[in-house]
């Protein structure tokens, strides 16, 4: 049916694309509500529940669309998607800095958590910076970094679950900083977890699906219009794909929810370095890095650099800076902004 709609022109697909858009940040905000509710229901913290249970479930549409597009041959579509995401993701942090008016976002959500989440995206990148390297080694048909992706976001997701298990590093509690909420409701406990996790299975659906259509409609696009793939994959597809991190991100600041909103961000970030592994097991040419081109390579130099900057912010946790936002948030808007003018002007 989809593809029928799709082989029916330009502005069918723009329209499914802007459509499917649309499903997905609406069912983004009733994600956060029942994150929050999974996150006090089962003890695991918002900045796990921000990182795999949203930041995964949200990634949903943007894996999808990646995989999609490996499939039907479109390498740099494909990781374009996945390295702009994270990008765009943590672009949207600077937004959520401004709407969050009593102080620095980062300052306000100190957790070591959200820290460890950032050092697990840098390792995955750099991963990822190797596999640009050498971008023809092979094992089966796959990259051997892909396969590295996997297990090395496994094994920080348990580090992960211990430091908020054991913490050995806690933040300063400084006026303006906002605790995570440890409200829990124990009666009907249980039938609340099995509506919760029915809900968020809904939802998981429904936006994957919506994934997969923005990545056929994305292709058509760029089919039609001629516009690189690099660009729609790392600016349109990955900024719709990420409109779920965005309206979660602003959601759970209005419910106060600090801690789940940064979780969002970075722990997306780091699932979604997985959407170039999954795009290699798809791609059937062969190792997909060694058919990407230096758009990529400059997404993933960003990806780096904006993260960079995000972590200095955690640490450093400046409690106000200039308009409402900290000193990383403006860094992180240039370093965007200035990719973007870039990687348009190559075109």
């Amino acid at each position: 049916m989809i593809s029928l709609l799709l082989d029916q022109g330009l502005w069918v697909s723009v329209g499914l694309f802007l459509l499917a858009a649309c499903i997905i940040g609406f069912f983004g905000i009733r994600m956060t509500y029942l994150a929050r509710e999974l996150a006090a229901a089962t003890g695991l913290g918002e900045a796990f529940m921000g990182a795999v249970f949203i930041g995964a479930t949200t990634s949903l549409s943007g894996i999808i669309a990646s995989a999609s597009a490996a499939w039907q041959g479109e390498a740099s579509l494909a990781v374009s998607n996945s390295l702009g995401g994270i990008a765009a993701q943590t672009l949207f942090l600077v937004l959520a800095d401004m709407l969050y008016r009593k102080a620095n976002l980062e300052f306000a959500a100190a957790s070591v958590e959200n820290m460890m989440m950032s050092v697990q995206l840098m390792i995955l990148l750099c991963i990822l910076l190797i596999a640009f390297i050498l971008p023809d080694s092979s094992l089966f048909g796959v990259h051997p970094a892909s396969i590295a992706l996997v297990v090395a976001y496994l094994f920080i997701l348990k580090l992960l679950i211990d430091t908020h298990a054991n913490p050995m590093w806690l933040p300063r509690m400084a006026h303006g900083t906002v605790r995570e909420s440890k409200h829990r409701t124990e009666e009907g406990n249980t039938r609340s977890k099995k509506h919760l996790i029915a809900g968020f299975a809904l939802c998981a659906v429904l936006v994957g699906f919506s994934g997969w259509i923005i990545a056929s409609a994305g292709i058509v696009i760029v089919q039609k219009t001629g516009l690189s793939a690099g660009i729609m994959g790392g600016i349109f597809i990955a900024v719709t794909t990420s409109l779920p991190e965005l309206v979660v991100a602003i959601t759970a600041i209005r419910l106060g929810a600090l801690t789940l909103a940064v979780g969002d961000i970075v722990g997306g970030n780091a699932f979604d370095t997985l959407f170039v592994a999954v795009s290699d097991f798809f791609y059937r040419e062969g190792p997909i890095y060694a058919d990407i081109d230096v758009t990529e390579t400059v997404w993933l130099g960003a990806a780096m650099l904006m993260n960079a900057v995000l972590l200095m912010g955690l640490m450093y946790r400046q409690r106000r800076g200039i308009a409402n936002i900290g000193m990383e948030s403006a860094l992180i808007l240039l370093i965007y902004i200035g990719t973007v003018v870039y990687l348009g002007a190559r075109v």
